[in-house]
Protein backbone atom coordinates (compact mmCIF):
# COMPACT_ATOMS: atom_id res chain seq x y z
CA UNK A 1 0.00 0.00 0.00
CA UNK A 2 3.01 1.94 0.81
CA UNK A 3 4.78 1.63 -3.03
CA UNK A 4 1.05 2.40 -4.64
CA UNK A 5 1.06 5.77 -2.32
CA UNK A 6 4.25 6.48 -3.45
CA UNK A 7 4.12 6.13 -6.91
CA UNK A 8 0.69 8.05 -7.03
CA UNK A 9 2.33 10.89 -5.69
CA UNK A 10 5.09 10.73 -7.30
CA UNK A 11 3.02 11.04 -10.33
CA UNK A 12 1.05 14.09 -9.17
CA UNK A 13 4.00 15.43 -9.05
CA UNK A 14 4.72 16.26 -12.61
CA UNK A 15 2.04 18.24 -12.89
CA UNK A 16 2.73 21.92 -12.56
CA UNK A 17 0.13 23.01 -9.54
CA UNK A 18 -2.48 25.75 -11.02
CA UNK A 19 -1.75 29.06 -9.60
CA UNK A 20 -4.82 30.38 -7.62
CA UNK A 21 -3.97 34.35 -8.01
CA UNK A 22 -6.46 35.63 -10.10
CA UNK A 23 -5.51 37.79 -13.40
CA UNK A 24 -7.30 40.95 -14.15
CA UNK A 25 -10.24 40.89 -16.31
CA UNK A 26 -9.51 41.87 -19.88
CA UNK A 27 -11.28 44.97 -21.68
CA UNK A 28 -11.06 44.71 -25.63
CA UNK A 29 -11.47 47.53 -27.35
CA UNK A 30 -12.39 46.49 -31.40
CA UNK A 31 -11.60 50.16 -33.38
CA UNK A 32 -10.29 51.90 -36.36
CA UNK A 33 -8.34 54.43 -36.94
CA UNK A 34 -9.48 56.62 -34.22
CA UNK A 35 -8.62 53.87 -31.51
CA UNK A 36 -5.30 53.09 -33.07
CA UNK A 37 -3.56 56.30 -32.44
CA UNK A 38 -3.63 57.29 -36.07
CA UNK A 39 -0.93 60.38 -36.94
CA UNK A 40 0.52 60.54 -33.16
CA UNK A 41 2.27 58.26 -30.67
CA UNK A 42 -0.17 55.75 -29.46
CA UNK A 43 1.00 56.64 -25.78
CA UNK A 44 -1.06 59.87 -26.55
CA UNK A 45 -3.90 58.25 -27.87
CA UNK A 46 -7.23 57.69 -25.73
CA UNK A 47 -6.95 53.91 -25.49
CA UNK A 48 -3.53 54.48 -23.51
CA UNK A 49 -5.38 57.41 -21.21
CA UNK A 50 -7.91 54.91 -20.95
CA UNK A 51 -5.42 52.75 -19.29
CA UNK A 52 -3.50 55.15 -16.99
CA UNK A 53 -7.33 56.55 -15.87
CA UNK A 54 -8.31 52.48 -14.77
CA UNK A 55 -5.52 52.40 -13.03
CA UNK A 56 -5.38 55.87 -10.87
CA UNK A 57 -9.54 55.27 -10.06
CA UNK A 58 -7.72 51.69 -8.61
CA UNK A 59 -9.36 49.08 -11.41
CA UNK A 60 -7.51 46.29 -12.56
CA UNK A 61 -8.45 45.76 -15.87
CA UNK A 62 -5.62 44.74 -18.91
CA UNK A 63 -6.67 46.29 -22.00
CA UNK A 64 -6.20 44.79 -25.40
CA UNK A 65 -6.71 47.31 -28.41
CA UNK A 66 -7.56 45.44 -31.80
CA UNK A 67 -7.69 48.12 -33.78
CA UNK A 68 -6.60 48.46 -36.84
CA UNK A 69 -6.42 51.96 -39.25
CA UNK A 70 -8.43 51.29 -42.00
CA UNK A 71 -10.80 48.87 -40.55
CA UNK A 72 -14.67 48.09 -40.89
CA UNK A 73 -17.04 46.19 -39.14
CA UNK A 74 -16.40 42.95 -41.92
CA UNK A 75 -12.89 43.23 -40.58
CA UNK A 76 -14.30 43.41 -36.95
CA UNK A 77 -16.54 40.59 -37.46
CA UNK A 78 -13.34 38.66 -38.86
CA UNK A 79 -11.35 39.02 -36.19
CA UNK A 80 -13.80 38.94 -32.91
CA UNK A 81 -13.84 35.00 -32.71
CA UNK A 82 -10.14 34.31 -32.18
CA UNK A 83 -10.24 37.24 -29.49
CA UNK A 84 -12.90 36.31 -27.66
CA UNK A 85 -12.23 32.17 -27.54
CA UNK A 86 -8.18 33.60 -26.38
CA UNK A 87 -8.93 36.34 -24.26
CA UNK A 88 -12.61 35.73 -22.73
CA UNK A 89 -12.58 39.75 -22.37
CA UNK A 90 -15.21 40.93 -19.64
CA UNK A 91 -16.16 44.12 -21.38
CA UNK A 92 -15.87 44.39 -25.22
CA UNK A 93 -16.03 48.12 -26.96
CA UNK A 94 -16.83 48.44 -30.57
CA UNK A 95 -15.69 51.16 -32.19
CA UNK A 96 -16.59 50.39 -35.84
CA UNK A 97 -18.84 51.38 -38.62
CA UNK A 98 -16.75 54.91 -39.69
CA UNK A 99 -14.90 53.22 -42.55
CA UNK A 100 -17.98 51.74 -43.73
CA UNK A 101 -20.00 54.86 -43.61
CA UNK A 102 -17.19 56.74 -45.64
CA UNK A 103 -17.33 53.85 -48.31
CA UNK A 104 -20.91 54.02 -48.30
CA UNK A 105 -21.57 50.43 -47.76
CA UNK A 106 -25.28 49.34 -47.50
CA UNK A 107 -26.00 50.03 -43.92
CA UNK A 108 -27.59 46.92 -43.36
CA UNK A 109 -24.49 44.99 -43.72
CA UNK A 110 -22.97 47.06 -41.22
CA UNK A 111 -25.87 46.27 -39.14
CA UNK A 112 -25.29 42.59 -39.30
CA UNK A 113 -21.86 42.69 -38.89
CA UNK A 114 -22.72 44.51 -35.61
CA UNK A 115 -25.21 42.47 -34.53
CA UNK A 116 -22.98 39.03 -34.91
CA UNK A 117 -20.12 40.77 -33.03
CA UNK A 118 -22.73 41.71 -30.26
CA UNK A 119 -24.42 38.54 -30.03
CA UNK A 120 -20.95 36.39 -30.09
CA UNK A 121 -19.96 39.07 -27.16
CA UNK A 122 -22.54 38.43 -25.14
CA UNK A 123 -22.19 34.69 -25.50
CA UNK A 124 -19.39 34.30 -23.54
CA UNK A 125 -20.80 36.67 -21.20
CA UNK A 126 -18.95 40.24 -21.94
CA UNK A 127 -20.46 43.44 -21.27
CA UNK A 128 -20.54 45.40 -24.75
CA UNK A 129 -20.28 48.93 -25.52
CA UNK A 130 -21.05 50.98 -28.56
CA UNK A 131 -19.33 53.19 -29.43
CA UNK A 132 -21.68 55.52 -31.99
CA UNK A 133 -20.51 57.42 -35.15
CA UNK A 134 -22.15 60.27 -37.27
CA UNK A 135 -21.21 61.15 -41.15
CA UNK A 136 -20.53 64.13 -42.83
CA UNK A 137 -24.20 65.85 -44.44
CA UNK A 138 -23.05 64.96 -47.74
CA UNK A 139 -24.17 61.26 -47.61
CA UNK A 140 -27.64 62.05 -48.00
CA UNK A 141 -30.43 62.20 -45.07
CA UNK A 142 -31.68 58.84 -46.38
CA UNK A 143 -28.47 56.88 -45.85
CA UNK A 144 -27.42 58.88 -42.80
CA UNK A 145 -30.37 57.96 -41.34
CA UNK A 146 -30.29 54.03 -42.31
CA UNK A 147 -26.39 54.25 -40.81
CA UNK A 148 -26.95 56.24 -37.65
CA UNK A 149 -30.06 54.71 -36.24
CA UNK A 150 -27.57 51.53 -36.24
CA UNK A 151 -25.96 52.03 -32.47
CA UNK A 152 -29.30 53.28 -30.93
CA UNK A 153 -31.49 50.23 -32.48
CA UNK A 154 -28.69 48.20 -31.57
CA UNK A 155 -27.79 49.41 -27.99
CA UNK A 156 -31.88 48.77 -27.64
CA UNK A 157 -32.13 45.89 -29.17
CA UNK A 158 -29.34 43.89 -26.97
CA UNK A 159 -29.02 45.92 -23.65
CA UNK A 160 -25.37 47.31 -24.49
CA UNK A 161 -23.85 50.58 -23.04
CA UNK A 162 -23.92 53.21 -26.18
CA UNK A 163 -21.86 56.73 -26.42
CA UNK A 164 -24.36 58.09 -28.66
CA UNK A 165 -21.28 59.81 -30.71
CA UNK A 166 -18.00 59.13 -30.18
CA UNK A 167 -16.77 62.52 -31.47
CA UNK A 168 -19.25 64.81 -29.43
CA UNK A 169 -17.07 67.65 -28.91
CA UNK A 170 -14.16 67.04 -31.21
CA UNK A 171 -15.67 66.78 -34.48
CA UNK A 172 -15.90 69.80 -36.38
CA UNK A 173 -13.45 71.54 -33.60
CA UNK A 174 -10.54 72.45 -35.82
CA UNK A 175 -8.35 72.93 -32.86
CA UNK A 176 -9.27 69.23 -31.90
CA UNK A 177 -8.47 67.53 -35.46
CA UNK A 178 -5.39 66.45 -37.70
CA UNK A 179 -4.75 68.24 -40.94
CA UNK A 180 -6.72 65.98 -42.58
CA UNK A 181 -9.73 67.37 -40.08
CA UNK A 182 -10.94 63.90 -39.97
CA UNK A 183 -8.90 62.43 -37.30
CA UNK A 184 -8.12 63.73 -33.68
CA UNK A 185 -5.42 65.23 -32.83
CA UNK A 186 -3.49 64.52 -29.34
CA UNK A 187 -5.51 67.84 -27.78
CA UNK A 188 -8.92 65.45 -28.65
CA UNK A 189 -7.66 62.72 -27.00
CA UNK A 190 -8.91 63.14 -23.85
CA UNK A 191 -12.14 64.53 -24.84
CA UNK A 192 -12.90 60.88 -26.50
CA UNK A 193 -11.66 59.68 -23.21
CA UNK A 194 -14.22 61.63 -21.30
CA UNK A 195 -16.95 60.52 -23.73
CA UNK A 196 -16.49 56.37 -23.32
CA UNK A 197 -15.92 56.45 -19.21
CA UNK A 198 -18.78 58.15 -18.39
CA UNK A 199 -20.34 55.34 -20.41
CA UNK A 200 -17.97 52.73 -19.85
CA UNK A 201 -17.56 53.59 -15.80
CA UNK A 202 -20.66 52.25 -14.00
CA UNK A 203 -20.41 49.07 -15.85
CA UNK A 204 -16.67 48.62 -14.05
CA UNK A 205 -16.08 46.08 -11.42
CA UNK A 206 -13.15 46.01 -8.55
Amino acid sequence: MRVILSLLLGFVGFFPIASTASEPPVLLILGDSLSAGYGMDREKSWVSLLETRLRESGYSYRILNSSISGDTSQGGLARIPRLLDRYQPEIVIIELGANDGLRGINPDITRDNMTSMIQQSQAIGARVLLAGIKLPPNYGSDYLEKFESIYEDLANEFDTLLVPFFMDGVALRPDLLQADTIHPNEAGQPVLLDNVWKVLEPALSR
